[in-house]
């Protein structure tokens, strides 16, 4: 499946600072969502299917990608 990411409308957490440096999320068709990076908006954006943001999103609300101590 291609998905057109020309109309896609990207936003970044409410949370991140004003650095410029942050990851940009889209919601896309067919509900599968985008992810770039900011400070390369041009350079290709990862796409996931919406089993794989679900199971990202669950992994990072139950704290499963802190670094070790």
């Amino acid at each position: 499946m291609t998905i057109n990411l020309t109309d896609a409308q990207w936003f970044k957490s409410s949370r991140s600072g004003s650095a410029g440096e942050c990851v940009q999320v889209a919601w896309l068709e067919a509900d599968h969502v985008g992810v770039r990076d900011s400070k390369n908006p041009t350079d290709p954006a990862l796409i996931f299917t919406p089993g794989e943001w679900a199971t990202f999103t669950t992994n990072v609300h139950a704290g499963n990608f802190h670094r070790p101590a």
